[in-house]
């Protein structure tokens, strides 16, 4: 049997929105009256870190109650097909409820806390709520796993060799316009052909290798599979 051939999927906000999952975007910048910069940075966590919990303990709630997307699940169904490797910015876990195998999270994971001194300390969060209290084997607060503004992303040196090894790219749901994620496209091998699913009008590049489809991630995702299959 021939070795399945790489596809690395790029997901953002867009993958998980139809899910009923709120984008940034979409909160209008804003939660509540507050700015999203002020309840996902390390300076707001140094301000108010109650405020903080409260606010990721919303986003885990609702993450509860939202169930995977067909563009989830199609992509779980290439697999029969594929080698399949997600790279995510999402923070959800709605990529794991599907049935991925392979998934790389970039700005870390809403259901998981990890320590506050020993970022190594990583532990996952029973239910919705995490709080001030809330301690890692070692004794120190435990903080939302969530890469906030103006942090580094760990993540970023893992996902490069996927992609440079990638034998087809797909783009759902970001408009790959935030670094270092946005980066990563540029590590594809050359004429690699690129697949951009999102309904809104995104540019990745001019490459003649890109086919743009102006739809959401599940009938974006139905679409893809009838064009991938003559590349199994």
């Amino acid at each position: 049997m021939k070795n399945k051939k790489k596809l690395v999927v790029l997901s953002g906000a867009g993958m998980s929105a139809e899910s009923g999952i709120k984008t940034f975007r979409e909160m209008g910048g804003l939660w509540e009256e507050y700015e999203v910069t002020e309840v996902a940075t390390p300076e707001a966590w140094q301000r108010d870190p109650e405020l903080v919990m409260r606010f990721y303990n919303e986003r885990r709630k609702q993450l509860l109650d939202v169930q995977p997307n067909y563009g989830h699940i199609g992509l779980v169904e290439l697999e029969q097909y594929f080698d399949v490797q997600i790279i995510t910015q999402n923070v959800d876990d709605l990529h794991e409820r599907a049935g991925s195998i392979r998934i790389l999270h970039l700005h870390g994971e809403l259901r998981k806390a990890r320590s506050t001194q020993d970022p190594t300390l990583i532990s996952e969060i029973d239910g919705w709520e995490l709080n001030l209290g809330d301690k890692c084997a070692k004794g120190y607060q435990l903080r939302p796993h969530i890469v906030w503004f103006g942090e580094a992303v760990p993540n970023i040196e893992k996902a490069v060799p996927f992609m440079e090894e990638a034998d087809v790219v797909v783009v759902i749901g970001t408009s790959m316009q935030v670094y270092p994620a946005a980066s990563l496209i540029y590590y594809a091998p050359s004429g690699t052909p690129v697949f951009v699913i999102d309904p809104n009008e995104t540019s990745v590049g001019s490459d003649e290798a890109i086919t743009y489809l102006r739809m959401g991630a599940s009938e974006g995702v139905q679409k893809l599979k009838e064009l991938l299959l003559s590349l199994a």
